[in-house]
Order: structure tokens, then C-alpha cells, then sequence
């Protein structure tokens, strides 16, 4: 009888060295895959549902997510940005995704307040109320480290072409919201630094920035934002950085901004036409020059006591004096800005604390103002001294399971009152 036993060591060995070379190459796409999407990995493993949405509430859902890594944001700038959101959207997939993952970048019709405010103890405020309609929100944390501000922002997944009315669920909808820090809406960094973006109105058909200067690089309105959160140390920072690009608004809008630091200075920016140019006259948006109102810019001496603290305040209608040929009342958002400057106006400027400058957020919710209509999607006040954060989903004021809070000291995102 044949001895089959060498013959079996053969076999056995054979098999031994077939399956020690299919776990080097398992490790070797392992390594491979983890150097190349580590970032990305570990980034989609942190997105976290905070809240469900309740439909008939129109509430979305909330959702937080730890961006690891620089998300190739200094790459984006070194490129000289973008002037459209046709290439923001192709630098995203290429550097984000290595072009295996389309992404999006869609259309909203915001409107929104903000005001900065001095606190009882000094502290300076940043209040915020983001309206839309209902939608998903990302609370989105940054670290990117090399000289650039860890930074929390809230992010419209609607935004990066998330759908409203469903969840983010399953992996390529998670992978697609890894585009969020490329487009936020408002946001504080650790450096007390806070920064909130306005829809404008502007044009006679909505006319959206488009600046045309050939020695500047270009830039579109949410990614401006972002750069102002990873690289301002302050309001002044942030205006010099802004002025060094072209703007060309997304999503065929056009946007002002409110950005505010931790030594109580503020400041609106807004693109506005040139000289002798009206907007029926710019068609394109290309005419728009950037103007600067600081919050102890003189044309607010006549209306703010000269003790009080220089608070300003932002809804959607441009504050440039003499933009308006008509009544400036009838300008979008006045109503809702004259409201903020009436209640700040009663205190000088300083309220109590920060649930003081979120019941103010609340009084212009959308929900209730004039009689309703919209949504708050949420509503923040940044502690700029503190640099720590209170944020409220969907008007539910009051309510601990709708209430998150974040401090930079602690890197800590907490849920309640």
C-alpha cells in the first residue's frame, strides 16, 4: 500500500504558504487602504445620530461626526480655491473620495439672525438662529492641527446633497456627508473667533457674488466661512483674509456674514455693487465690491447709547447705507432686525448670561414670529470668552433631549439643559 503521509506534508504545506501569502496581501490592502482613507475611516466611524426627526414637527434629525485629519482643506486654498461649486464639488470627490464617490453641493433659501452681546460678567456673545425649513443637521468638530483652529460647526446636510426628508443612513450616505466641513453655516473656533453666514437677496432676481478680480484667488461663500473658523485669530484676521479672494456665492444666492471675536469686536461683511452701479445693472454679480461695517462703525452712534456695549446684530437684508432705493423697511428680515436692536437696545447691550441671548434666538423663531411660518432649524449661542457652545434643535427651547452643549477646554459634546 502507497505511503500517502509525504504526500499530505506536501499538500499541507502548500496550503500553509497559500494562506500566509493571502494574509500578507490582506495586510498589505489593509495598510494600503488605511494610509490612503484612514482620515475618512475614522471620520465616518464617528458619525453618530443624536436625535431622531419627528415628521410631523417638521424636525430632521441631528447628527455629530469627528473629522480626523486636515480634510485637505490647505490643499483646496494652495490650489486657489474655487470659483464655482461645479469645482468645489470635483475637488471634494477627487481629494476626498479619490473620484470613486460623486458628491453634491444643493440649493437653499435660508434666512436667519445673529447678534453679538456682552454677558453680566463680561463675557462676549454670539447668538444665532439658522432658518430654513426641515432638514438634517451635522454638529461638525474639527482638529486639523498645522497652525489651523479645531473649530465646531453646524453643518446643513441638505447642504451636501443629504435628502431632507429621510435619515443618513447606510455607508455611501455617510461616506458623501464626509464633504460637511466644506460647507458650514455658522460655527466657533478655539481661539474665540465665531462666524455666521446670511442669505442677502440681493439682485433683482437673487444675484449671486461673483467677483472677477484676475490677481486674487477665488473662493466660494461656505468655504470662506470655513477658512475664516481654521485660520482667523480674530475679526480683524478674518477680514484681511476675506479681502485677499474673489467670492462667488453658492448655490446661485448671494450671502452676507457676521464674524465676531472674543475682545467683543464684530463686523458685517457684505458684497455690494460699486459706485454708480445698481443691482439691475449688475447682472452677473461681478460688479460687487467688498464693504466692511464694524460694530463701532459711526452709523450706529444715532441709534446705541454711547455707554452701551457695541452690539450689532444681522438678519437677511444688506445694512450698507444707501443700498435701498425705496423704503429700507421693506428690505427681507428688517422686521426681525429691528427686534433684536430694540431688546439689546433696552439692556445696552449686555444681557444676563446666555440663556438671556437664546431667549431672544427664541422670540424670533420662525415657528411663532408674525404669526409663523418656516422653521428654526436650530439655534446657538457661542460663548466667545469661554469659547464653549449651546445649541437648541428645532425651537424645542427648554427641552434637555433637543439641548447640546460643547466646551473646547473639555473636547466634551454633551446632551441637556
Amino acid at each position: 500500500m502507497e505511503n500517502t503521509k509525504p504526500k499530505k506534508r506536501i499538500w499541507l504545506r502548500v496550503l500553509c504558504i497559500v494562506l500566509a501569502v493571502i494574509v500578507v496581501i490582506a495586510a498589505a490592502l489593509g495598510i494600503t487602504v488605511w494610509c490612503v482613507w484612514g482620515n475618512e475611516i475614522s471620520t465616518v466611524a464617528s458619525f453618530t445620530h443624536l436625535r431622531g426627526r419627528n415628521d410631523d414637527n417638521n424636525e430632521g434629525s441631528v447628527y455629530s461626526m469627528e473629522v480626523k485629519g486636515g480634510f485637505y482643506f490647505d490643499d483646496y486654498l494652495a490650489q486657489g480655491g474655487a470659483s464655482s461649486d461645479t469645482e468645489l464639488i470635483n475637488f471634494i470627490t477627487q481629494n476626498i473620495t479619490k473620484g470613486l464617490i460623486d458628491m453634491t453641493i444643493e440649493e437653499t433659501d435660508i434666512g436667519c439672525s445673529s447678534f453679538i452681546a456682552q454677558t453680566a460678567d463680561g463675557d462676549i456673545l454670539f447668538g444665532r438662529n439658522y432658518d430654513f425649513d426641515k432638514t438634517n443637521v451635522c454638529l461638525t468638530l474639527t482638529n486639523p492641527g498645522n497652525g489651523r483652529h479645531a473649530s465646531f460647526s453646524t453643518v446643513d446636510l441638505n447642504y451636501v446633497g443629504m435628502d431632507i426628508n429621510t435619515d443618513v443612513e447606510g455607508l455611501m450616505n455617510k461616506i458623501t456627508c464626509l464633504a460637511a466641513p466644506y460647507a458650514p453655516l455658522d460655527g466657533i473656533n478655539d481661539a474665540g473667533v465665531s462666524c455666521g453666514i446670511f442669505m442677502s437677496y440681493q439682485g433683482e432676481e437673487t444675484v449671486a457674488t461673483n467677483q472677477q478680480q484676475a490677481e486674487m484667488d477665488n473662493i466660494t461663500s461656505t468655504t470662506m466661512l470655513r477658512m475664516i473658523l481654521d485660520y482667523a485669530d480674530d475679526v480683524d484676521e478674518a477680514v484681511e483674509l476675506i479681502s485677499n479672494y474673489n467670492l462667488h456665492d453658492s448655490a446661485n444666492t448671494s450671502f452676507h456674514y457676521m464674524i465676531a471675536d472674543a475682545s467683543g469686536r464684530s463686523a458685517i461683511v457684505e458684497w455690494v455693487p460699486a459706485e454708480g452701479i445698481t443691482d439691475g445693472e449688475d447682472n452677473d454679480g461681478s460688479a460687487r465690491t467688498l464693504n466692511v461695517i464694524y460694530n463701532d462703525d459711526p452709523m450706529y452712534d444715532e441709534v446705541r447709547s454711547s455707554s452701551a456695549f457695541p452690539y450689532q446684530a444681522i438678519t437677511n437684508f444688506i445694512i450698507t447705507p444707501g443700498y435701498y432705493d425705496d423704503v429700507v423697511s421693506e428690505g427681507p428680515g428688517y422686521d426681525r432686525y429691528t427686534y433684536i436692536n430694540s431688546e439689546l437696545a433696552k439692556v445696552d447691550g449686555v444681557v444676563a448670561d446666555e440663556q438671556a441671548a437664546m431667549d431672544i434666538l427664541q422670540a424670533v423663531g420662525r415657528r411663532t414670529w408674525n404669526g409663523g411660518g418656516g422653521v428654526t432649524v436650530h439655534s446657538a449661542v457661542y460663548n466667545l470668552t469661554q469659547k464653549t457652545v449651546y445649541w437648541v434643535a428645532n425651537e424645542n427651547y427648554g427641552d434637555a433631549t433637543a439641548t447640546w452643549h460643547y466646551s473646547f477646554a473639555t473636547g466634551q459634546l454633551t446632551q441637556g439643559l
